[in-house]
């Protein structure tokens, strides 16, 4: 049974960073597409950004240039890089996985954690 794992989030000033992560555990899979997901209180839960399994990247255009995103295959993590962070990215954030076992791929979400930004 896949499960993912976050950890990383807490609270922070603005202007400050924070790096979160996401640990896939689990044997025989191959993951594909990773991402970062974030929910603020009485909002939908929007992307963040999301990285292939090639590398290629892709940011909200409201984080680009402070997020990075990242991932580690032999580890099964993806990281968030949060820097200069504002209280605009106050949230939970999610992790959420394509993983491939044998030849059936399944969406995985993590449980989320929670970022707070205080101005």
């Amino acid at each position: 049974q896949v499960q993912l794992v976050e950890s990383g989030g807490g609270l922070v000033q603005a202007g400050g960073s924070l790096r979160l992560s996401c640990a896939a555990s689990g044997s025989g899979i191959s993951i594909n597409t990773m991402g970062w997901y974030r929910q603020a209180p009485g909002k939908q839960r929007e992307l963040v950004a999301t990285i292939t399994s090639g590398g290629t990247t892709n940011y909200a255009d409201s984080v680009k240039g402070r997020f990075t995103i990242s991932r580690d295959n032999a580890k099964n993590t993806v990281y968030l890089q949060m820097n200069n962070l504002n209280p605009e990215d106050t949230a939970v954030y999610y992790c959420k996985m394509n993983i491939q076992i044998s030849v059936r791929s399944y969406l995985y979400w993590g449980q989320g954690t929670q970022v707070t930004v205080s101005s």
